[in-house]
């Protein structure tokens, strides 16, 4: 969602319980999680299970306190580990007992605790904190928004610094509980369920609880002054959407959009199958923000999504992403195309839905738009490079490879990896060759040769003799008789969806 410098491993390592393991055995955990695009991001050493954030917010200031409890396992006997965090710590607790701590490289806080942890033991560790996020950069940004009337955290691929300490990368998920204490008249918007509201002496706590596997960046957090909407699904499930009070000229048509959640949700549900969290809903809050994000749950809206009116085809995106991307996760982030090809092409199949154009026809559009020549087609959607991590081509070049696998396999085929693949890795992580694999068994085809030419070569792929983008690919294959449109048109008819699809390239182009 944002472009970023990519930097030289900081030392990051892991983290638990004390027990005695002797020096030679003992020592700190790798630098980073291991990604290419972000090596700093993540430790290794350690497994994060639960996070218990405890927060005191002045909106007035942007002034936050904090103590983040984590209940993790060591996967190593370490010496010392590493946390993503950015604010000032104040002290650090490790099963109790004061451990050393310092602050190193652009987000890492480095932990030495009074004793060794050994290899499979549970551990405890508390960070009390404090700062103002708004006034904290690192790599020369910070991913706080402040609003008339709070602040918001929400961002990819990092937003937790700025309020929680954390092992920052998406193999690493983790429950979380959230509780947040504000002026009364300020609410706190998070992950999950609202288990409790009390209030005393002019301040009021939130909890939020998110039961289910969560990697760092999809929690959430606003604080501000919300009307709140709550409902459930047809099929039951709990609603909760909230709106900034000062949303202006764009306050009626974010709502037209993200009321029609519940419906879109049990929609979504017969493509990707059951919806795998225990609540949905979307906050727009007061930012300057045009990007939306599929935060667990509870998804993030900039208002300006909305400048042009209603738009549903942004909210069935992010809410595609609760299956692809927040309940199956990247391996490594250079598998975006797993989330992002798949709620883009979700677009797709509301624009048919809604008869603004069918998923062959908007990918037709894409592949005539974009000559030979254009840069478009020179961003690999498979390994697009974290420069282009959220580049159009992730989303239009990735939805079209979709459409491909679609015409390589045939609808049926199709339709049971689209529904099965969540299912298989449920609140997991994946790579793009292990849904290839998963492909090529439920299909009975050999793919490798589509994935290959759509997603890893950086040219742009040739047409069969129907037009029909892929189907050249695997020449066995027979795509959908709908499917089959002119080659390359040379003035290309824009689908009725065009343009609010392309809207949610705000997403991540204007972060």
């Amino acid at each position: 969602m944002r472009k970023r410098l990519i930097v030289s491993a900081a030392s990051a390592v892991a983290l638990l319980l004390a027990v005695p393991a002797s020096a030679a055995q003992t020592g700190p955990g790798a630098a980073g999680a291991g990604d290419a695009y972000y090596p700093t991001y993540g430790n290794g050493g350690y497994d994060v299970s639960h996070y218990d954030i405890r927060l005191k917010y002045q909106p007035a200031t942007d002034e936050l306190e904090g103590t983040t409890t984590i209940l993790a396992t060591a996967t190593q006997n370490l010496s010392r580990f590493n946390l993503d965090f950015a604010l000032d710590v104040k002290q650090v607790l490790v099963n109790g007992r004061v451990a050393k701590f310092a602050a190193t490289g652009e987000q890492e806080l480095e932990v030495t605790p009074d004793r060794p942890l050994a290899k499979g033991a549970q551990a405890t560790v508390v960070v009390r904190y404090a700062g103002i996020p708004s006034k904290v950069k690192r790599y020369g940004f910070t991913a706080w928004l402040r609003s008339p009337d709070g602040g918001v955290a929400a961002g990819e691929p990092e937003s937790a610094w700025w309020w929680f300490p954390s092992n920052d990368h998406p193999t690493d998920k983790a429950t979380f509980d959230v509780s947040v204490l504000v002026p009364d008249g300020s609410q706190v918007i998070s992950n999950g369920i609202l288990t409790g509201q009390t209030s005393q002496a002019g301040w009021t706590r939130f909890s939020w609880r998110e039961n289910k596997p969560q990697a760092t960046y999809l929690a959430t957090l606003a604080v501000g002054r919300f009307d709140i909407s709550t409902d459930t699904t047809p099929s039951g499930l709990p609603v909760y959407n909230a709106y900034s009070k000062d949303l202006g000229d764009n306050a009626d048509a974010a709502r037209a959009s993200v009321e029609r959640t519940g419906e879109l949700v049990d929609w979504l549900s017969g493509y990707f199958g059951e919806y795998p969290f225990s609540s949905v809903g979307g906050y727009v809050p007061n930012v300057t923000a045009g990007y939306g994000l599929e935060t667990q749950t509870r998804i993030f809206y900039g208002p300006r999504q909305f400048a042009r009116g209603a738009n549903t085809s942004v909210v069935v995106h992010e809410l595609a992403h609760q299956w692809y991307g927040d309940s199956v996760s990247v391996q490594r982030w250079s598998d975006i195309w797993l989330n992002e090809g798949f709620a883009r092409y979700a677009q797709f199949l509301w624009s048919e839905h809604e008869n603004e154009g069918t998923a062959q026809e908007l990918a037709d559009y894409v592949y005539a738009s974009h000559p030979a020549d254009d840069t478009f087609w020179t961003i690999k959607p498979g390994d697009p490079g974290a420069d282009n991590q959220f580049a159009g081509a992730v989303y239009d070049r990735g939805a079209v490879a979709v459409q491909a696998l679609r015409n390589a396999v045939g609808d049926d085929a199709f339709f049971r990896i689209l529904k099965g693949w969540p299912a298989e890795r449920k609140y997991g992580n994946a790579t793009i060759q292990q849904f290839q694999a998963y492909a090529e068994r439920i299909s009975g085809k050999q793919l490798g040769d589509l994935f290959t030419t759509w997603l890893f070569t950086p040219a742009k792929p040739a047409l069969s003799s129907a037009g029909v983008p892929g189907a050249a690919v695997t020449p066995a294959a027979k795509a959908p008789a709908q499917a089959s449109a002119p080659a390359q048109p040379q003035e290309p008819q824009e689908p009725k969806s065009w343009k609010a699809i392309q809207q949610t390239n705000t997403v991540h182009e204007a972060h």
